[in-house]
């Protein structure tokens, strides 16, 4: 039948961990673990953020931050798999921050609590990054540049434009900047 776990060729036996379940972690994984390109500081959240949101997804973290698996009463039985979970991600978080921002979450109770509070504090810096782009945006010309990489400059623009932006609005805001320019 279509979907068993014999057709997928994913046959699971008894007493086999379940490798698509939030609470499962590899072997190999270990808290001290570097898992982003960049360390964060006050000026990288959005870039550091985005990289991170990656890897937790391969993971199948992402719920264990963004609030989504909620923490367990101590009587479930899902409890200890939880706080294993959320203390391997605590410190895939807290190894890829410089040590001032390290300092101030190191006392956050869960994982959730340390994304919100980072994107509350450093996600700031985005309006003025976002304020940067665009001024770059208009002041782009092509000076001569063969068309391909004029407009890589500008597609590499629109994309971090659109990383601050929802989607549609992304649209909104270039068409803007061109219309400044004219």
């Amino acid at each position: 039948m279509v979907g068993d776990a014999e057709s997928s060729g994913s046959k699971k036996h008894k007493g086999e961990p379940d490798m698509n379940s939030s609470f499962y972690i590899h072997a190999s994984d270990y808290p001290k673990q570097m898992h982003v390109n960049e360390t964060l500081i006050d000026i990288n959240y959005t870039d550091w953020s985005q990289e991170m949101m990656n890897f937790l997804f391969a993971k199948n973290k992402v719920g264990l931050v963004d609030g989504s698996i909620k923490k367990p009463t101590e009587d479930a039985t899902n409890y200890v798999l939880w706080m294993r979970c959320d203390a391997m991600v605590k410190g895939w978080l807290i190894t890829t921050m410089e040590k001032d921002i390290r300092t101030s979450v190191k006392y956050a109770n869960t994982t959730s609590k340390i994304w919100a509070d980072l994107k509350e504090r450093l996600g700031k810096e985005s309006a003025l990054r976002a304020y940067e782009l665009k001024q770059n945006l208009l002041m782009t010309q092509q000076n001569g540049v063969i068309v391909f990489v004029y407009y890589t400059k500008l597609r590499s623009l629109w994309d971090e434009i659109g990383s601050y932006y929802q989607c549609h609005d992304v649209h909104v805001v270039v068409a803007n900047v061109v219309l400044e320019k004219r």
